[in-house]
């Protein structure tokens, strides 16, 4: 059964974070220790930002960013085919979320979409920006332009992203703050955490202060200054992301030759995909296909699932200004391509991991179900 999830870690990496579990653990320092720090200073090496804090999720990640650009009382625009968490920060945060469509080429906004919800809701102060399954669009650069012109702050949610490059910066290092998840499912993962990108010295230190209940770094006395959180991330998670970052590249590299060979098929049958061959290099956290409006997609996942593979989670099946959670934020734009190809779309399910008989049984399955 092939499956959309794949732990990368060889037996001798799995007995090597084995030994450093019992150091941690006899060591004391449970949290806050050598491998967060490292970790940190390694994953911002990679990234091209000057510093990068970690936390115990991406979600915390995304809203402690947003707490720092003071997103209290403002209109934030996020798009709506997104995560729960990217809608959810912003409300946490104090802000009210605005909904933005999506490009059906890529699955995330574009520039000319950002620009209509600014101009239909010239009171938005701030741009949650998703790079949908590691895809950063080919305006992105003119995106983060455009609102450093209008003074609206962008943060990049980067869940999907890690390694994503587009003209040689990195996804989380092109406007105001990337936000990282490190969930178990993701290209790379701590089981739990989540990573904050920076250049700005001040948001860095105080997200070390929020992140540790208001506690400033080199402060003693136990005073709380900053109204924070319980948002660490712990020394064992620390050094898996270590090790993780240290075969990133290679990780997205076998996710890129599998996707190459299926796309050979697509194209050979003009089946539409999210393409992204105008970027330096993709993390491929999710490919998708997108099928016509007419098709019935649980059929299409149960012959998936019988012939033996089991489709990854959509982006996303359904548009979060769907779900009843945020029945009350009022809907101001037609939302078309997210309620056209949210519930008409797969992800086949590429990892880390997957094998050349992979390939060959995922083209079969395509051949039978989706062209026949």
């Amino acid at each position: 059964m092939i499956k959309p999830f794949f732990l990368d870690l060889s037996s001798q990496e799995i007995v090597d974070i084995q030994s450093k579990v019992g150091e941690i653990l006899k060591s004391g320092q449970l949290i806050l220790g050598k491998y967060t720090e490292k970790f940190e200073q390694e994953f911002a090496k990679y990234i091209g930002s000057e510093y990068a804090v970690s936390l115990n999720s991406g979600t915390s990640a995304l809203e402690v960013l947003l707490m720092l650009h003071n997103a209290q009382g403002k209109a934030i625009a996020v798009q709506t085919n997104t995560n729960f968490a990217s809608v959810a920060a912003i409300i946490k945060s104090g802000g009210t979320p605005i909904f933005m469509d999506m490009d059906k080429n890529y699955f995330c906004p574009s520039l000319e979409i950002l620009r209509k919800t600014v101009d239909k809701n010239p009171h938005i102060k701030g741009v949650v920006w998703v790079h949908i399954g590691g895809i950063i669009t080919p305006d992105f650069i003119k995106v983060v332009e455009y609102c450093k012109n209008r003074s609206i702050f962008l943060i990049e949610d980067c869940a999907h992203a890690h390694g994503s490059q587009y003209k040689g910066t990195k996804a989380g290092n092109f406007a105001n703050g990337g936000a990282f998840s490190f969930f178990p499912t993701k290209v790379m993962t701590t089981m739990e955490g989540g990573m904050v990108t920076t250049n700005d010295f001040n948001i860095a230190s105080s997200i070390k202060s929020y992140r540790n209940q208001g506690k400033r770094d080199g402060e003693y006395g136990g005073l709380h200054y900053d109204l924070g959180n319980s948002w660490r991330m712990n020394e064992i998670s620390a050094y898996i992301g270590i090790i993780q970052l240290s075969k990133l590249d290679e990780m997205i590299i076998r996710r890129q030759n599998a996707t190459d060979k299926i796309i050979q098929t697509l194209n050979d049958f003009n089946i539409n995909y999210c393409d992204t061959s105008h970027m330096d290099k993709a993390s491929n956290y999710k490919f998708i296909i997108r099928l016509d409006a007419n098709c019935d997609i649980n059929f299409i996942k149960e012959e998936f699932k019988n012939n033996g593979i089991i489709l990854g989670g959509g982006v996303y099946d359904v548009p979060c200004h769907l779900h009843p959670v945020f029945k009350n934020i009022t809907v101001k734009d037609v939302l078309p391509n997210s309620e056209e190809y949210c519930p008409n779309h797969i992800c086949l399910p590429i990892t880390s991991g997957t094998t050349p008989d992979d390939i060959i049984q995922m083209i079969d399955s395509i051949k039978s179900i989706i062209i026949n």
